[in-house]
């Protein structure tokens, strides 16, 4: 009776099933920088760079992410924000498949292989902060729009205060002039009704004489008061005329201090950007212990993926296709180290 074929048309798994010839990616290995040839070889080993090249690719997908919003936060433009987001991803996953691929297993020992990956490891966090913070911010968004609009309310009555201290400066001389010639003009003004009142009261009997009707006298004020009258009437004009200009110039300072306070707190609200937002999270940390913890754990997080790669390259044991790469760059290094030694030789021999 004629047995079915291994792993065909039935539950058996067959060898095929074990060899791993379905778990090829090279896309994955390419991610990984991995030289898909030699890798093919070893079906053992394509667990392991498919894995690591999904590590790769998810530490592109966050930076993309993290950049698409940094940059929509700056420029305001979904378009622009996509196109830098796919380039800055491009640019952290370069130099992600760049550290990992340099990685060599085989002929190092581990010590020298941690050493040579500690610049690598270096980079690797400082691209994780920068991946982390716009995250952070997007995160804490609504309590971060809260504190940026109280950072910005500070921020426009400290620029009030410097206003109106320039106002101040700016308009005192007119203003003590003004006031100057206001009151000039009032003590004309009392001097003016003090002598009509005299010769008001000496028509009624209420004044000096206390008679009623002392035409001699009441003529007298009045003649005194007319006098004084015309006298004033220059004066009035000049001071009327030049309390008129003070007046405009304080107006119009006034109505631009007024607007000038106006524009920069339009300005303010509608220019926040990255750096603004930047600033309220960082206040939001300092006065929170629970946001501080919140953004250390996230950075934290961020910091173990982007690593993540690099570490998993160096914690891989050595395998197959290590030995297999070791070879074909270590043998044809031989040769030609050999080639130049024989040839140096050669030259040394034909001096001689």
């Amino acid at each position: 009776m004629t047995q079915p074929a291994a792993g065909r048309g039935n539950d058996i798994a067959g060898y095929d099933s074990f060899s791993g010839s379905k778990g090829n990616n090279p896309f994955l290995w390419w991610c990984a920088g991995a030289h898909a040839p030699t890798l093919e070889q070893f079906p053992t080993e394509h667990p392991k760079y498919n894995t690591l090249g999904g590590v790769l690719l998810a530490t592109f997908a966050l930076a993309a992410l993290s950049s698409g919003y940094a940059f929509y936060t700056i420029f305001g433009s979904l378009g622009w924000a996509a196109g830098f987001a796919v380039l800055w991803g491009l640019i952290i996953f370069n130099f992600d498949r760049f550290m990992v691929a340099t990685i060599r297993k085989y002929g190092i020992s581990a010590g020298r292989q941690w050493r040579m990956a500690l610049p690598r490891i270096i980079l690797a966090v400082m691209i994780g902060i920068t991946i982390a913070r716009p995250l952070e911010l997007k995160l804490f968004e609504k309590e971060i729009n809260l504190k940026v609009a109280e950072n910005l309310q500070e921020k426009i009555r400290v620029y009030n205060g410097q206003q109106d201290t320039i106002h101040e400066a700016k308009v005192a001389a007119v203003l003590a002039e003004r006031n100057l010639l206001a009151g000039r003009r009032k003590a004309m003004e009392d001097t003016l009704l003090k002598l009509q009142q005299s010769y008001v009261q000496e028509a009624d009997g209420t004044g000096g004489s206390g008679k009623r009707g002392v035409e001699s006298i009441t003529l007298l004020k009045q003649g005194a008061y007319r006098q004084t009258a015309e006298q004033y009437q220059q004066n009035f004009h000049i001071l009327d005329s030049t309390l008129g200009a003070h007046e405009s110039f304080l107006s119009a300072a006034t109505t631009e201090l007024k607007k000038d306070k106006e524009d920069f707190a339009k300005a303010a609200f509608e220019n926040v950007g990255f750096l603004e937002r930047n600033k309220a999270l960082h206040n939001l940390s300092e006065e929170e212990s629970s946001v501080f913890l919140a953004t250390f754990l996230i950075s934290l997080l961020i910091i173990i993926i982007e690593t993540a790669p690099v570490i998993a390259k160096l914690l891989l044991p050595v395998g197959p296709y290590d030995i297999a790469l070791a070879k074909q760059e270590l043998v044809p290094m031989a040769g030609i180290e050999r080639s130049l030694i024989a040839e140096q030789e050669k030259a040394r021999m034909s001096a001689v």
